[in-house]
């Protein structure tokens, strides 16, 4: 099934502007133009009035913009009073991006983030659901490519399948990553992460190695390597499984004979990160170039395959498409039109497909040739 428009959200009438905090980064300079696109009143935000206005001299009409700094919390209540909706892309989120969360929150306005962090999804939940919930407020982390088509697949996979006794989601990407997707990388390989296992969170197995997946034709069955995906946070939200596994093709890191070669790697550099090497590769990261240019984005593309297992029954599905990042702007953009026209029910902190149904949802893509579909139990 593939999208049917190519509009991510039209007929919407916002209630109030939509603030992009940190729109002076790579993913929020597309998520400006992704507004821009869509006609939406927003407003551009960040720590530096100079590159704000960079980036809003770059669009094709006047933008209002506010410099605020993270640690001027009354500053940023003022920001986002009067506010519909936020899309925080500030990160490593672990760093920047609490201060936003607990501002939208506070002064009633929708929050949506980009983060592909696990600790600071689970922060969301853990401190921030039932505020937001009082509040009358969505709080929605993880609203781009980290992990909107994934869980959106598993809950189309899962669907009709009664409780799970497993649900398994299979990567491939293939992408240049931004500064920031490898600073946020970094806190990922080190360590601490958690696995969702009978029933509840459990420290996630360090091993590199994740067997194999069989993503069909034309890709087959490909080597896989340990990948601490958000799915393990949001998919228990809706999707009643004893156990989640998450796994990222080796040879979405290199290509050929050299994926055989990515579990030693991986396992190397996880063990790196907890050393001062971390810190070094820190500040190595912002001497390389911000991301991708717009012809290596388009030709970037990613495949997700998803498995439901209940007993014998197996429910197999699929999602790709390509422009990872252009993807990731106008998944947050139609999920923070909806939510400033009043179009989410519900409030606390929710998975993508509790905050937005996965079919309605999905549609609207074709540039970023998104098409998915399940194949039910025989």
């Amino acid at each position: 099934m593939s999208s049917e428009s190519d509009s991510v959200a039209t007929g919407l009438d916002q209630k109030g502007p939509i603030v992009v905090y940190g729109s002076t980064g790579y993913t929020g300079k597309l998520i400006a133009s992704e507004l821009e696109r869509a006609g939406a009143d927003f407003v551009l935000a960040g720590r530096n009035r100079e590159k704000l206005d960079q980036v809003a001299a770059g669009l094709g009409r006047d933008v209002e913009v506010q410099a605020v700094s993270l640690d001027d919390q009354a500053g940023l209540h003022s920001l986002l009073e009067g506010c519909s909706a936020v899309i925080a892309c500030a990160g490593p989120f672990h760093l920047h991006g609490e201060p936003v969360m607990r501002a939208a929150v506070e002064t009633g306005t929708h929050y949506l983030d980009t983060t592909g962090e696990q600790p600071y999804m689970r922060l969301a939940w853990e401190r921030y659901d039932r505020p937001a919930s009082e509040a009358g407020v969505a709080v929605i982390p993880a609203m781009g490519f980290d992990y909107v088509p994934g869980d959106m697949i598993a809950s189309l996979t899962a669907d009709g399948m009664g409780d799970l006794d497993t649900l398994r989601l299979g990567y491939r990407a293939k992408m240049q990553p931004t500064r920031g997707t490898m600073l946020s990388a970094l806190e990922m390989i080190k360590g601490g992460d958690v696995e969702w296992r009978d029933g509840h969170f459990e420290p996630a197995s360090q091993t590199a190695s994740r067997g194999t997946f069989d993503f069909g034709p034309p890709l087959g069955e490909l080597k896989m390597t340990r990948y601490p995906a958000g799915e393990h946070v949001t998919v228990p939200r809706h999707v009643n499984t004893r156990r989640i596994e998450t796994m990222l093709s080796a040879d979405s890191f290199a290509p050929g004979a050299a994926s055989h070669l990515m579990p030693a790697i991986f396992r190397g550099a996880s063990l790196a990160m907890r050393t001062p090497l971390r810190a070094l590769t820190a500040k190595l990261i912002p001497t390389l170039p911000e991301g991708a240019s717009a012809e290596a984005r388009a030709e970037s593309s990613f495949v997700i395959g998803c498995e439901a297992v209940a007993g014998t029954s197996v429910s197999r599905g699929e999602i790709s498409g390509r422009d990872v990042y252009g993807l990731t702007a106008a998944l947050i953009v139609k999920g923070a039109l909806i939510a400033a026209s009043g179009g989410i029910e519900a409030s606390g902190a929710l998975a993508p497909s509790q905050a937005f149904e996965p079919r309605s949802f999905l549609q609207g893509f074709d540039r970023f040739s998104l098409e998915w579909r399940v194949t039910p139990p025989a």
